[in-house]
């Protein structure tokens, strides 16, 4: 089994919010990696992660960094492969980041999910992989139509809930 989704993060404080994205590509069969780089503290590795990417298989890469967020700008400056950012909230409620990833010079784009929006990170890249994978393309199907079934479950028990001037 060979990686085609890299999981990257600042520091392995960002795995609580990381790894929703790891359990969703599980849940999909995706094959994927995870590792912690921090553009700042080892600019050199993450150079080097980001120009081999696409030679080790790699199609989607997720990263999610916190404060300066410098990470996703880095990878993507370094790879032509699509580069989904995370904001993680560790200062500032998030915004710092979210602003940091947003950003982005033009040429050097970054896909940008809410804050700690780890869970759509790992969905859009279910999506673009879904593009080439007829199979992946089906299951996502299925998914998409389980989270609707979700809200209209939801919605019958909610109508079961009384109050006294609920009509």
């Amino acid at each position: 089994m060979k990686a085609i989704v890299s999981i990257i993060m600042g520091s392995t404080s960002d795995l609580p919010i990381m790894e929703k994205a790891a359990k969703l590509l599980d849940e999909f069969k995706i094959p994927f990696e995870m590792h912690a780089l921090s553009a700042h503290r080892t600019p050199s590795e993450v150079e080097t992660f980001a120009k081999e990417a696409a030679d080790r298989g790699i199609k989607v890469i997720i990263a999610g960094a916190g404060m300066a967020a410098a990470l996703p700008g880095v990878i993507a400056a370094n790879t032509t492969l699509p580069v989904i950012g995370v904001p993680i909230a560790a200062t500032l409620s998030g915004m710092d980041a979210l602003l940091a990833i947003v950003q982005m010079p033009p040429g050097i784009p970054v896909a940008t999910v809410s804050i700690n929006g780890t869970m759509n990170a790992a969905i859009l890249a279910v999506e673009m992989l879904a593009l080439a994978d007829a199979d992946l393309a089906a299951r996502f199907a299925i998914y998409k139509e389980g989270l609707k079934k979700k809200i209209v479950k939801a919605d019958e028990e909610l109508q079961a809930v009384h109050y006294e001037y609920k009509v």
